[in-house]
Parts: C-alpha cells; structure tokens; sequence
C-alpha cells in the first residue's frame, strides 16, 4: 500500500507541477507560480526535499540502523536509476525535436536548448550526454540529481560516524566554490553546469539534516515561530525586488561577487536565504491545506511518492508543451489545454505504479486454488 499522504509528498508534488510549467516558457500559467514572485523557485525545492527525503532512507545516530554498506548499496543503485532516467528522457526529448524539425521542415529546431550540437557534432555530443558533460536545457536538474545521490553514501558515512562534522563541511565547499568560483564544465560545447553541484550540495545537505530531531533540526523546530516572524521581511523584500525587477548591476558588486547577487547556478547566498526563509513560513500552512483540501494534499502527494516517473513525463510534457506554443501560436486556450492535459498525463503516471501495486497485493492474499 502506498505511504500516507504528508507534507514532504505533497510540497514535493507542487513542487513538480511548478517545474512542468516553468518549463514551458511563455505559458500564461507561469505567472502564478511563486517562481515570478521570488528568487528562488521549485528546483531549490525539489533537491531540499530529496535531502530530506535520504534521511528516511539513512536514518538516525541514536536508532537502529541499517548496515553502511547496505546503505552505499542502495543510495548507489539509485544513483544509477537516476542517471538512465536522465539518458531516457534526454533520447526523447532529441527524438521529438528531431521529429518535429522533420514534420514542419524547419531545421531552426534542431538547436533548441542546446540541441545543435547532437545533431552536427553527433560523434563527441553523445559522448557528453552519457558522461553527463552535456546538458539539454530544461532537462539538467537530473544531473545535478545523479551527482547529488552518487555521493549520498558520503553524506551517510559523516552522518553516521561525526554528524555534526556534515553541515560544516557542507558549507565549506560552498563558500570555496562561490569564493574561487568553482565552475563544473560542460564538453563539447564549452560552458558550465547550470547546476553547480558543488553549490547545490549545501540546499541537499540542509534537508538532509534539517530533517532530524536534534541538531539544527531541533533547533529549528524550537524556535520556529520566531524563525518565521523573522522570514516575513525577507519573502516581502524578496518578492518586491523581483516584481519591480530591482537588480542590482553585478559589476558594482564587491569581490568575491557570487556571495553578493542572486545567481541560480551557485544558488547564491542571497537566493538560500530568502528559500529557507520561504520553506520557513510555507510549512505552517501544510495543516490547514491538508483540512481544507484534503483532495489536494492526497493528489500532490500521490505525484511526489512517485517523484522521479512524475518528473521524467513531466519534463516530457514540457517540451511537448513548447513544441505545442510554437505550432499553434500559444494563447490562453492553448496554454489550459497544455496545464490541464500535462498535470492530467503526470497523475496518470502517478497512479498506475501504485494501482498495480494494489492489484498486485490484491493478488497476492488470495488464497491458492485447492489441489
């Protein structure tokens, strides 16, 4: 059966509706994500509550736990299921501009999202893609995702043996990566991930030991009250500066620049703090959604206890979506058909594993036939 519906399952669910509609640019349904109102968006999201995720798979210090190297094993398997979600995803979404540059005789569409060089530079391209040094736009938080989860076995290792070691070192190699900068390059084509790993690491690690009772994590559940009443300013400021779009010129910025301005790609101070300041305030409202909506928080969680197929269709629908804008000139009645179509595919794929699992538990306490 599957779990029951909670707070994790359900903002992560929202968290993969906002990210299927964010990447469909231009869709008149953007505008009511809290991505136009904020410097953070659902990405920072997604990897916090996949950090705060690992913990119910690692456990912890004063409990029974698992053996460590059942622990690698796992968190590794996973790691390899992410990383040929990405490869799959990515195949499709080439087949489908491939297809459409075809069908509409328009080969302008063979470089969209950093596609172009798959199809003129085939030989090294794909050589990229399996090594994930090449990334298509909108399809490359899964690799920050492989990464992040291929060295989860570490943050487990620390975690079990000196937990108050992780979050320490966690944002030593965050301030050394914004301080130097520490790009990750992209090959072939030259650039750099638009994930820095070695940045977003630290938004992982803080759902990972935020989800504790003790520690931060219990420091943070004994004073939430005034951590929230401390995180109105800064969702107010935040929201203002990026409605009136109040940017301020990096140029005039001090050194080290990155710890200055709000960049996505370093996930900048800046940005981490007015997220963890929205996480902060947002969490008090699960409560009253789950008793008002109750339909709502079932369906969100539903889509976040299957997170990473809900994702892959998903990003899918996304450029399916993008694709639809282009050839029917995207207006209010194409972008609802789109949302309304895409969530409805995403829920779909939500609930089959889980029905036939039900089938499948149905199946399995029928009693044999006699002899």
């Amino acid at each position: 059966m599957p779990r029951q519906s909670n707070a994790i399952d359900f903002w992560r669910g929202i968290a993969l509706i906002t990210i299927f509609i964010n990447h469909v640019p231009g869709i008149y349904y953007a505008r009511f994500t809290h991505a136009n109102y904020s410097l953070s968006d659902s990405a920072d999201l997604f990897v916090f509550l996949a950090g705060w995720s690992l913990r119910y798979i690692v456990g912890v210090p004063d409990r029974p736990q698992q053996p460590i190297g059942y622990l690698v094993l796992r968190l590794g398997g996973r790691a390899v299921e992410l990383y040929a979600a990405q490869i799959l995803i990515t195949m499709i979404a080439i087949a489908m501009l491939a297809a459409t540059a075809t069908i509409l005789d328009n080969p302008l569409l063979l470089e969209w999202h950093n596609a172009a060089a798959v199809f003129y530079d085939p030989i090294f391209t794909h050589i990229g893609l399996a090594a994930l040094t090449h990334h298509l736009g909108y399809f490359d938080i899964l690799p920050l995702y492989v990464v992040l989860m291929a060295v989860a076995p570490v943050f487990a290792v620390i975690d079990r043996y000196a937990p108050n070691w992780l979050l320490p070192i966690s944002i030593a190699i965050y301030l050394i990566t914004l301080i130097v900068p520490l790009p990750i390059p992209t090959w072939p084509v030259e650039g750099q991930w638009f994930f820095n790993p070695l940045a977003w690491q630290l938004v992982f690690v803080l759902g990972f030991v935020m989800a504790r009772e003790d520690g931060i994590g219990g420091f943070v559940r004994r004073h939430i009250t005034v951590l929230r009443w401390l995180s109105v300013p800064i969702v107010a400021v935040s929201a203002y500066i990026v409605w009136n779009r109040m940017w301020p010129d990096p140029t005039l910025m001090p050194q080290p620049r990155l710890l200055f301005i709000a960049d996505k790609t370093y996930v900048t101070p800046m940005r981490l703090i007015q997220f963890l300041a929205l996480v902060a305030l947002f969490s008090a409202t699960y409560p009253y959604i789950k008793r008002w909506a109750l339909r709502l928080v079932e369906f969100g969680s539903m889509l976040g206890r299957n997170s990473l197929i809900v994702f892959c269709v998903g990003s899918i629908l996304s450029l399916a979506g993008q694709i639809t804008r282009f050839v029917y000139r995207g207006d209010i009645l194409v972008d609802t058909v789109v949302v309304v179509l895409g969530v409805a595919i995403m829920a779909f794929a939500a609930w089959l594993p889980e029905w036939r699992e039900q089938v499948r538990l149905r199946r399995s306490a029928q009693p044999l036939p006699a002899s």
